[in-house]
């Protein structure tokens, strides 16, 4: 993962796909903002959308899905009902059997990222629980190369 400044500086056209989200009242904390463990539910419904709309992936019904292997999320700043959250999604790492995402929250009208998260997925067979020897499914692999942001290393002299 970016280190903490670059992953502040983060804006929406880092970003291959965007989804709306409308907070609702009871996203909020008693601190009037918006709950962490919120966040982990956008990270999962922006991933599960994009998996559902772009790669096949059918919850109930497929030979493969993935599983949560690691999940991270850095916050630089607040968000809170009646906010519209900008939830960005790209593919930083893309394994044979697993990808990383890195999703982004912006607030609606709002430059500054609010969060930003990482989560891993290893895509495993459904009967067994264990990744299949071919890897992910040839249609998972091009819908999530459609997203993959390739970032090249500076070189520092």
């Amino acid at each position: 993962m970016a280190s903490f400044e670059k992953l502040k500086g983060r804006r929406r056209e880092d970003y291959r796909y965007i989804l709306d989200y409308r907070t609702r009242w009871a996203d909020n904390d008693m601190y009037q903002h918006m709950n962490n463990s919120i966040y982990n539910f956008l990270y999962d419904s922006v991933v599960n959308t994009y998996l559902i709309e772009h790669c096949g992936l059918s919850p109930s019904g497929s030979e493969q899905h993935g599983l949560v292997v690691h999940s991270h999320s850095d916050y630089f700043a607040s968000i809170s009902f009646p906010a519209v959250a900008e939830v960005a999604l790209r593919v930083n790492k893309l394994g044979k059997s697993s990808v990383t995402y890195e999703i982004a929250v912006f607030e609606k009208g709002l430059d500054e990222v609010r969060a930003v998260g990482e989560f891993v997925h290893v895509f495993v067979q459904r009967s067994t629980g264990r990744p299949t020897a071919s890897g992910m499914s040839d249609e998972m692999r091009r819908g999530l190369e459609r997203i993959l942001v390739v970032e090249t290393k500076e070189n520092k002299l």
